[in-house]
């Protein structure tokens, strides 16, 4: 059965892939006619895996953790179609495996949904796992954020060498004290990234977006972390800083480094750090070159999606991807809407999750002023009911995303554009996009 398993799901992947078919079907034909094959696969790695989990940022993070390795001179496998579902993972490992099934590469740094990767880590147990964040999100899959939390918690469980944690985030943060009782399986090394106090306001938690003047500061910890007095959070391997206009400071073994960045979005600046404490956990106590890490920080591009910038008709044209209500905030705290046409794309498909009503938690005000040019997906309508409840005037109102893109596109002519878009209408929109410029294919 081995011996014709990688041929025939390398098979079924280029089949699907001509077809423009799922990114994960090549992996549900493996798992059936080879079930071990992704841990086999795995088991192979001389520094094991890593799992990048939580709510926001995965796929930027991800990213960024490959090519800070990469700029130390290490193989890294990923799945970087994005599928972060276990079946995902193995499709991913058909591309990338030789015919006998063998994969070149020095560790696999993985990004995982945070309910799939509990699956995962029952199957490969990760050396290293990064903890971004608990967020409402998908409420239809997950439930409330306290049972995200515990599958986070589950994934730091199976971890064998080092878990790095967000301080700032008292959901994840409280992991650290479940994973060191007695009773736990792996006593993993827990490390933190974090940011500093002149920054904590610019990232609520899910608690701080409810709550008033009384309640938990961003930090998770009390109101004292806004006011400037002390307030007791662990040491963290590496803190954020500062966020300037196009770089940032970073500070880790005692002193601060300042690089450009062509990441924008200062929750990618944060997840920068995140990115940053987990290379140096993978990379240990071995030689590192500093200059060129921080350097390779500086150059990460945004994954697709996530910022990613196209040109049409000779301006820009930027995707900006939000599926929570923190996510879309900080989109538009990110992306100011002066000077660009907006689109807002909203579909509740599966991958965006069905209940839209985090749209209500989300203030819209920031585009009043220049207003909405388009809103379309399959709740283009309940887009508009929200932005009326904000007095934001918004033009053409397409459900087919096909129809709408094609709408913005000619009646915004020599500006540059904006599209704020759920998972699966920001897919459409990039397929729409490469018929008539440049998209690069995610594989």
């Amino acid at each position: 059965m081995l011996s014709f398993s990688v041929p025939l799901g390398k098979l079924v992947r280029t089949l699907s892939r001509l077809r423009g078919g799922g990114s994960a079907f090549p992996g549900l034909v493996v798992e059936k006619i080879d079930p071990g094959f992704m841990q086999r696969t795995l088991a192979s790695l001389p520094l094991g895996v890593a799992v990048v989990s939580g709510t926001n940022g995965k796929t930027t993070t991800t990213k960024m953790v490959v090519e800070l390795l990469e700029s130390q001179g290490l193989k890294v496998f990923t799945n970087r179609s994005g599928s972060n579902f276990t079946r995902g993972v193995a499709a991913s490992l058909l591309g990338d495996v030789d015919w006998r099934g063998k994969l070149d590469a020095d560790i696999a740094i993985l990004e995982l949904d945070e309910a799939h990767a509990v699956h995962f880590v029952n199957k490969v147990e990760p050396r290293f796992s990064l903890l971004l964040n608990v967020l409402r999100d998908q409420l239809d899959r997950f439930g409330e954020i306290d049972k995200t939390a515990r599958l986070l918690e589950h994934i730091a469980s199976k971890t064998t060498a080092t878990v790095v944690l967000n301080r700032e985030d008292p959901r994840v943060a409280r992991i650290a004290t479940a994973i060191n009782t007695l009773e736990a399986v792996h006593h993993p090394e827990v490390r933190y990234f974090g940011l500093d106090e002149s920054l904590r306001s610019t990232f609520p938690n899910d608690d701080e977006m409810r709550t008033t003047a009384i309640g938990p500061s961003p930090s998770g910890t009390s109101v004292a972390a806004e006011t400037g007095e002390d307030v007791d959070l662990p040491a963290a391997d590496v803190v954020l800083r500062r966020v300037g206009a196009q770089d940032a400071d970073f500070e880790f073994d005692g002193e601060t480094v300042t690089t450009s960045m062509k990441l924008r979005g200062v929750y990618n600046i944060f997840n920068a750090a995140a990115a940053l404490s987990l290379a140096r956990s993978i990379l240990g106590t071995g030689p590192v070159d500093t200059p060129k890490l921080v350097k390779a920080l500086g150059e990460v591009a945004p994954a697709f999606g996530r910022g990613e910038s196209l040109t049409v008709d000779g301006q820009p044209l930027e995707l900006v991807l939000v599926k929570n209500p923190s996510g879309f905030r900080l989109g538009l705290k990110s992306f100011p809407a002066g000077g660009y046409a907006t689109m807002i794309a909203i579909n509740d498909n599966y991958a965006d999750g069905r209940d839209m009503s985090w749209l209500w938690d989300v203030e819209f005000d920031s585009l009043r002023e220049d207003g909405v040019e388009v809103l379309t997906g399959v709740r283009a309508y309940d887009m508009a009911l929200r932005l009326q409840y904000d007095d934001v005037h918004f033009g053409v109102v397409e459900p087919d995303i096909t129809a709408a893109l094609r709408a913005f596109i000619d009646g915004s002519r020599g500006k540059p554009k904006r599209v704020f878009c759920t998972y699966t209408s920001m897919l459409a929109i990039r397929r729409e996009l490469a018929k008539i410029t440049i998209v690069e294919v995610v594989s």
